[in-house]
């Protein structure tokens, strides 16, 4: 991984106290250094010391434009959860800075309720997020089925939400996964015994994270046995960019974006882009049209690569293009890439990637290997003038597999598998670096796509995670 550089993307503290008495003495300053740091919103968490600090919680949300509130009881407090108690949570949580519903939950661990309150309880406001339509917060301890069981029952899928402060085992992550809740990462994952959670968290899709302080509490390395504050958040945001392999702002990116967009903030949807950053490549997205149609696309869901949405109102012009790469030598390469095929604009391709390599950088090229089925010649000498590196989807060791996974669009034929290999062997030696690659999907014998690649081919292998974009 590259050095971290300076923040210019903002963290969103997706889960913080601040609204409550230990920051009453500097709850302006926090905010001063919070601001310092690159947090720029604050999902302020009402349900910790009973109804009281629901109403904390959403009077500081309405003062201030940065925070929003969720409202609800913890499970310490699930004894409490009386008709009284639930009437007035229902009332503030129609409230407009009102977000979501929490947090709430299961805590077998300390069991300050019953659990049988607990449950009790839990259910109540899963029922109250269907019936206002906002998102959960959920707390969970050494709860793991029970907590399952009642979100699964109560239907919580139709509002879906976050299990925050995530310490649960990957079986628990993929449940709540499965439901399309959010997992939220704090401090915790940045303690010296937390080997298992990181290695958990490792195998989340980045897609699906958000980061949070949990503030006042577990203060994150190295400001541990400290009162957290949200500006810590980024010492957080530091080890989640070592776990995944990018830029501390790309984590930033990505975890506000879904913030933004679990808790409908504004930004939720993105304005759609042709140059986006990762880690210090520029990537450039000039068409959605595709080939294939494989059938592990991420698009089939959703636009959104690592924090950027790329779903194309009209193909860009040429001049749009450029212009939204300005300075190419600033990244490390300029790649060809986005939610589509690129050499389906070929001319448009050669173009703009000609004019980047006289401007001195280096370009790269992401392809499904099919231009010269597709266009009915030999596109490579063209794209040798102009191209540094090309990645070739290469996704099977046989041509069935292929058929499956990476159905023939319209353009290509029953042979494209055959088409795939003949483009890469014929790209070994015209053009610098030649990489094949194929997307870990069960059916598909990878080290036999090595062995294709390295020893028929030629090239250079790589297998790509599924699940991991970008």
């Amino acid at each position: 991984m590259t050095p971290a550089k300076p923040l210019v993307e903002t963290l969103i503290d997706s889960h913080c106290h601040v609204s409550g008495p230990e920051f009453d003495s500097d709850r302006d300053e926090v905010f001063t250094r919070a601001r310092a740091a690159g947090v720029g919103a604050f999902v302020v968490i009402g349900a910790s010391d009973g109804l009281e600090a629901n109403e904390a919680a959403l009077k500081l949300a309405t003062t201030r434009d940065d925070c929003v509130a969720t409202v609800g009881l913890h499970p310490h407090d699930a004894h409490l959860c009386d008709e009284q108690a639930r009437a007035t949570i229902r009332e503030m949580a129609a409230h407009p800075k009102v977000v979501a519903v929490g947090e709430t939950g299961l805590d077998y661990h300390y069991k300050h309720s019953t659990p049988d309150e607990q449950r009790a309880a839990f259910r109540e406001f899963v029922r109250l997020a269907r019936d206002v339509r906002k998102p959960l917060v959920i707390h969970e301890r050494d709860a793991h089925d029970d907590c399952l069981t009642v979100l699964r029952e109560e239907r919580a899928e139709t509002v879906g939400g976050v299990i925050h402060c995530f310490t649960g085992d990957a079986p628990f992550a993929q449940g709540c996964l499965d439901l399309g809740f959010y997992i939220s990462v704090s401090g915790i994952v940045t303690f010296k015994n937390a080997v298992a959670l990181r290695d958990v968290i490792r195998g989340i899709p980045i897609e699906r994270l958000l980061i949070e302080t949990d503030a006042p509490y577990l203060a994150p390395v190295p400001h541990r046995g400290k009162r957290n504050e949200p500006a810590f958040v980024v010492d957080t945001a530091q080890t989640l960019a070592m776990l995944f392999g990018v830029s501390v702002n790309d984590i930033a990116r990505i975890t506000s974006v879904n913030a933004r967009r679990l808790f409908r903030l504004p930004g939720a949807v993105p304005d759609p882009k042709i140059a986006y950053v990762i880690r210090d490549a520029l990537y450039l997205n000039i068409t959605n049209r595709c080939t294939l149609a494989c059938t592990f696309c991420p698009k089939f869901d959703d636009f959104m690569v690592k924090g950027h949405y790329l779903k194309l109102t009209a193909e860009p012009s040429i001049p749009e293009v450029i212009s939204a790469i300005g300075d190419p030598t600033a990244y490390s390469e300029v790649v060809f890439c986005g939610y589509g095929e690129p050499t389906l604009r070929l001319d448009a391709l050669l173009e703009i990637a000609r004019g980047l390599r006289a401007r001195g950088a280096r370009v790269r090229l992401n392809t499904d290997g099919l231009a010269n089925l597709v266009h009915g010649r030999d596109v490579i000498p063209e794209l040798a003038t102009c191209i540094d590196s090309v990645s070739v989807s290469l996704n099977a060791h046989n041509a069935a597999i292929y058929a499956k996974y990476c159905p023939s669009g319209p353009r290509t034929r029953d042979d494209a598998y055959d088409a795939v290999k003949a483009f890469l062997r014929a790209t070994r030696g015209r053009i610098a670096d030649v990489q094949a690659t194929a997307v870990t999907m069960p059916d598909v014998d990878i080290e036999a796509c090595r062995r294709i690649a390295e020893d028929e081919l030629g090239v250079r292998f790589r297998a790509r995670p599924l699940n991991a974009v970008g």
